[in-house]
């Protein structure tokens, strides 16, 4: 009778870790229930050497993906401390993330926009906190890709707290558009394994949303 499968997982426990943190106990288990299978083997159908063979190949194999698995464990927790000094040179620095919120200096207005696919007409409206429209501006055909915009605010600054929405169409066909805005880099933390940024406006962010640093 060979070691199952399901004996190997049960002897290595049933995660990487459990299996990493007792490897030199299971290998023992494993080799006791290998000499009692062998003692208790039919003699006239002992257990061929490829048979064998293989089955401490398996125990290998088990351990040998639970020490990989707790290197790669490391390295990540490495990787992300790394990341977070680095991403400590982003404080004060200026980014472009998801967000409708427009960017007011010197009385100029900007914001920006995603598309997936090109548009053959895009419409931003500049909206009011209680979401009133305020200006209508016609972007026209718009490529994929990112793209910015710049309105003329007048006497608006960031504490009016003007909002922005997005429209694009192919046609009569609506598209998806993605609202983008700028952003001040307050600070950077490390949650879970990503890197979050912590901005003036717009609360805290996934670094990976990030679409441009200034």
């Amino acid at each position: 009778m060979a070691i199952s499968a399901a004996t190997l997982s049960n002897i290595n426990g049933t995660s990487s870790t459990t299996a990493a943190a007792d490897d030199p106990g299971s290998q023992d288990r494993f080799l006791k229930l290998l000499v009692t299978q062998l003692q208790n083997q039919d003699p006239l159908s002992p257990m061929d050497n490829a048979e064998l063979t293989s089955q401490i190949a398996q125990i290998n194999t088990v351990t040998g993906i639970a020490t990989l698995n707790t290197s790669v464990q490391g390295l990540s927790s490495q990787f992300l401390q790394m990341q977070t000094l680095q991403g400590a040179s982003l404080v004060g620095k200026s980014v472009i993330v998801p967000g409708n919120k427009i960017d007011i200096a010197n009385g100029d207005g900007q914001g920006g926009f995603e598309l997936a696919t090109p548009a053959d007409a895009v419409k931003v409206e500049v909206l009011s906190p209680a979401g009133q429209v305020i200006d209508t501006l016609n972007m026209g055909a718009q490529s994929a890709g990112v793209h910015g915009f710049d309105w003329a605010s007048g006497n608006y600054d960031n504490t009016s707290n003007l909002s922005f929405r997005v429209t694009a169409s192919s046609g009569a066909t609506p598209l998806a558009a993605t609202a983008l805005m700028r952003d001040t880099v307050n600070a950077v933390s490390a949650s879970g394994t990503s890197l979050q940024l912590e901005l003036a406006r717009n609360g805290t962010v996934d670094y990976s949303t990030v679409k441009a640093i200034n």
